[in-house]
């Protein structure tokens, strides 16, 4: 079966093309109705501009492009969600979309409503910055950083995948087309406030550290020739229209002697840390008709003429909004009006690279249905190197922050596996005191149900499988199992623990379900259930059909179908598990119908319907120890441990069927005690030592 299933697979790796967008023009007008128009698509990205009419002129208002296009990272259905991004000039998100996903947690169990939700957190956030996902709720008290958005609860690795497309599609695009990307992304550029040097107004002028622009008639002229409003202003050539003085001040040396100690402490304070202040003053008086610090300025708003600009993307500059007075300030500065914009740290605004202060003119033609023409005036600011401090995070990889994250989790994980391993491997220790081992393993399974099941959510599926064999035939990624440490972990150990023990010690001691079946049981004894014997043959036949509904479901994730998804359903993990029961009635029937079952046929669902089971006994074959012990008397004449045996795994001639074994240890408490083990009762009686002694596997 392995075999043919491989070749299916190694036939569909080269057949199968690898997924793309699936959205054309029509679909994105739906998306983006009038008055926005969608303009052509990229030749070298996958992107659509998205258009707005502005005076009288088509401007780009987003580009629009499929993350699956850009950043196809597999979910754990393992194939890569799909979602729409509007992405602004200035690095902010317009919006954000589902089209498609594969998520097993949002297709049937917590429904699509909380991912939609989820993605809508992006609107007005920037690409420019790490966005990660947080506690579920985490903004709610405002305690959040802006840069965090609410996770799901139950869906924390799926919404770390959904972040992680929303990103790299983003970043793909900044780098592609609005001229940002890896360069400012997390970078951290403060100015150094021990770093003072006492300099007049001159003295800033002349290095550059303060810069100065002018506008004459005579150069808004030659800006404005050819469209019919190039006529000069009132005065000759030489009258200054706009006269404007341009700093940043953060950096000590600056700000300090423009504003004086005092003021320049409260800029800071107000402004708070990452954030940065740019000074615009005018020398012209507040009437000058080309003013843009005029009488129609509006404290608090972002200005109309003033933009700031680094890589030829605009920064968003606010004004401040601080009181206006004049006193304190440097000698030499003209009494003109005047702002101070604050960008905020979300902006990616570099003040240590060249940035650059442009003025907007604007005049109009036409008397009835008048025409806005605009002509811009920039002056560039290079502020040295050593004023500043420059700190880009070295985060690593974007699935290091759910190992940050999840950290706790997984160290409790580990000291369980660290102190399971040498439980199970000294036989003659605690297994051998039959009544020390039931409370270890119930409390152990009480661990894997509570915390590696219910709160860890680490309930290793089919699901993960399926990823695995899409991977294999389309995204030719892994990446999607790292965003589940605890799972993944799991999974490391599952895998070691094959190949020496068998399928045994994910079955019987780390599976939550399989716990939750085991405490379920309990109950048959009060209930006076007294358990089904399933004839041999019929228990033959019946344990085959959990690897009918593994290869169906293998096949059908192989050949791209969705009814892989749907097959996957036979597991109730998500229902019990993930979703704590939280779910459609179907499904909660069904999951309740497998544990009620258990209390007439011991672990029914793990012994004849479980994929994950049915794929670990397969590979348990490769298991190198035959690690049971066993007497020459097991099978014949014995079979106490037969009978014992719930799952069925000790056949009548006393060997360890260990593809079924679920390594309960109950056989070995048996046979290491001398009142329970028949050959050795019999043996004290006649006097005579008997010894253990490990039997072939099945």
């Amino acid at each position: 079966m392995l075999t043919h299933i491989a070749l299916l697979l190694a036939i569909l790796l080269q057949i199968l093309p690898a997924q793309a967008g699936q959205l054309d023009r029509g679909a994105l007008e739906r998306y983006f109705p009038p008055p926005l128009v969608v303009g052509e698509k990229d030749g070298a990205l996958p992107v659509w501009p998205i258009l707005k009419q502005q005076a009288g002129s088509y401007e780009v208002f987003a580009y629009a492009f499929e993350s699956v296009d850009l950043a196809p990272i597999p979910g754990f259905g393992g194939t890569p969600p799909d979602l729409l991004v509007a992405l602004a000039p200035d690095g902010t998100f317009r919006d954000v979309k589902v089209i498609s996903q594969h998520e097993p947690v949002f297709l049937e169990g917590l429904g699509p409503e909380p991912l939609l939700a989820f993605v809508d957190q992006y609107a007005s956030l920037s690409a420019r910055q790490a966005i990660r996902v947080g506690r579920p709720n985490a903004r709610a008290g405002g305690a959040a950083p802006q840069t965090t958005v609410d996770g799901i609860s139950m869906a924390t690795a799926s919404t770390r995948v959904i972040n992680q497309s929303i990103l790299a599609s983003a970043l793909a695009v900044a780098r592609g087309k609005l001229g940002f990307g890896a360069t400012n992304v997390g970078l951290k550029v403060e100015a150094k406030l021990d770093s003072f040097e006492k300099l007049s107004l001159s003295d800033l002028l002349a290095r550059g550290w303060v810069k100065r622009l002018t506008v004459t008639n005579d150069e808004a002229a030659k800006a404005f020739k050819g469209t019919g409003v190039e006529d000069p202003a009132d005065g000759p050539p030489d009258t200054v229209l706009s006269d404007i003085y341009v700093a940043y001040l953060n950096a000590p040396s600056i700000g300090r002697n423009l504003l004086g100690q005092a003021r320049f402490d409260a800029l800071l304070r107000e402004l708070g840390p990452g954030n940065h202040a740019v000074m615009v003053l005018s020398a012209g008086p507040p009437d000058a008709p080309e003013n843009p610090l005029g009488e129609r300025f509006v404290l608090g708003s972002i200005p109309d003429r003033l933009t700031i600009g680094q890589g030829g993307l605009i920064v968003t500059a606010r004004d401040m909004a601080v009181e206006r007075r004049e006193a304190g300030l440097a000698e030499g500065l003209p009494e003109g009006s005047w702002t101070i914009l604050r960008i905020d740290q979300a902006a990616g605004f570099d003040p240590s690279a060249p940035w650059v202060l442009t003025e907007t003119i604007i005049r109009e033609r036409g008397q009835i249905l008048s025409e806005k023409i605009t002509r811009t005036f920039p002056v560039e600011t290079t502020l040295p190197a050593d004023l500043f401090t420059r700190v880009k995070p070295d985060e690593g990889p974007s699935w290091i922050d759910p190992w940050r994250a999840r950290a706790p989790e997984l160290g409790l994980i580990a000291l369980m596996l660290a102190v399971l391993v040498p439980v199970l491997a000294r036989q003659r220790g605690l297994v051998a005191d039959a009544r020390r081992f039931a409370v270890f393993r119930f409390g152990f399974l009480a661990l894997t149900l509570g915390f590696i099941g219910w709160f860890g959510q680490a309930q290793l599926s089919i699901v993960t499988l399926v990823g695995l064999v899409r991977a294999a035939t389309t995204t030719h990624d892994l990446a999607f199992l790292l965003y589940d440490p605890p799972s993944l972990v799991l999974w490391v150990f599952v895998l070691a623990a094959l190949v020496v023990w068998g399928r045994g010690t994910f079955c019987g001691w780390l599976c939550p379900f399989g716990a939750l079946q085991e405490f379920v049981a309990l109950l048959a004894k009060p209930l006076r259930i007294r358990q089904i014997a399933i004839p041999a043959g019929l228990d033959r036949v019946l344990r085959q059909a959990k690897y009918i509904v593994l290869a169906g479901i293998l096949v059908a994730a192989a050949a791209g179908s969705p009814l892989a998804d749907s097959l996957s359903e036979v597991e109730p993990f998500k229902t019990a598990i993930t979703l704590t029961f939280v779910r459609s009635w179907p499904f909660v029937a069904y999951a309740v119908g497998l544990l009620v079952l258990n209390l007439f046929v011991f672990k029914g669902f793990c012994r004849y319907l479980c994929p994950l089971g049915a794929s670990l006994a397969l590979l348990g074959r490769v298991r190198m120890l035959d690690w049971i012990p066993r007497r020459a008397e097991c099978g014949s004449p014995c079979q106490l441990c037969k009978v014992r045996c719930r799952y069925g795994a000790i056949m009548p001639s006393g060997r360890i069927d260990y593809p079924e074994c679920f390594q309960c240890m109950d056989c070995v408490t048996i046979i290491h005690d001398p009142g329970q083990c028949v050959p050795q009762v019999l043996a004290r009686k006649r006097g005579r030592p008997v010894s253990p002694q490990p039997a072939a596997a099945a």
